[in-house]
């Protein structure tokens, strides 16, 4: 995904709208970028290199029409692992592994990954990509079934982190299962946020976008969550639960 290239917005400073007081000021005028050259989103976008491991997995997930996350967005999420100090992640979709390499490397030494596919193909790949780089065994716990069958299972409050990356219609849904299951300051990220760019645009109004959509809406007027949208990608939605007290 590229981002499509918009010239810079210029505004004119304080100084000169009518009326304006002269006073110091850094610069004439101010110069707002509109959106950053598909240049720029390409470097940002492979500033952290895959290393040989992830990049073998993800060959494997193309191999069997997986779409894992990009490097940016895995980069945003080991970022976010390592912040969070996590210990518990969940995972919904394993993206053969891709999405689970990026957040091990991330938790802490002694962090726990459970990830939830309904491919059982999925779910193998991803224990072939944990196994070769290293990961002992007790630090993941793949699960294989429908996500809104497991997660009502896990326990309420027990995890730092919950990665969504699945059934779009269903996205609603995992933020439920995401917020009850999420530590208060632990964080959720959605990722496929801005959907091949169909987010932002109201015309588009396929089941997929309007899942995602909507979903953008229930988190960003949650008082419980404190969100933002990083355009690492194809989007990826963030938010940290907030304790009571801050959600008030």
């Amino acid at each position: 995904m590229e981002p499509t290239r918009r010239p810079w917005a210029k505004v004119p400073s304080r100084s000169k709208l009518p009326g304006a007081l002269s006073r110091p000021r850094r610069s004439e005028e101010a110069a707002i970028p509109a959106a950053i050259s598909p240049e720029s989103w390409a470097y940002a976008e492979s500033f952290v290199e895959d290393d040989h491991i992830i990049t073998r997995a993800r060959q494997r997930a193309e191999e069997v029409g997986a779409a894992p996350v990009g490097p940016g967005a895995g980069a945003a999420l080991r970022v976010l692992a390592a912040a969070l100090d996590a210990r518990g992640v969940v995972e919904i979709g394993t993206g053969a592994g891709v999405s689970g390499l990026y957040l091990l490397a991330g938790m802490r030494g002694d962090g726990i990954l459970t990830s939830v596919d309904i491919e059982a193909e999925h779910i193998r790949l991803a224990r072939e990509g944990f196994a070769e780089a290293g990961v002992p065994h007790n630090r993941t716990r793949l699960i294989t079934g429908a996500a809104l069958d497991v997660l009502p299972r896990l326990t309420d409050g027990a995890y730092d982190l919950v990665f969504c990356d699945a059934d779009k219609a269903e996205y609603a849904d995992y933020l439920v299962q995401a917020v009850r299951l999420l530590r208060h300051g632990g964080a959720l990220a959605f990722d496929n946020a801005l959907w091949h760019d169909r987010v932002a645009d109201p015309a588009q109004r396929d089941p997929e976008t309007v899942a995602i959509r909507e979903l953008g809406r229930l988190v960003r007027d949650d008082d419980a969550l404190l969100p933002a949208m990083l355009p690492v990608g194809d989007g990826l939605l963030v938010a940290v639960k907030r304790d009571g007290d801050a959600a008030g």
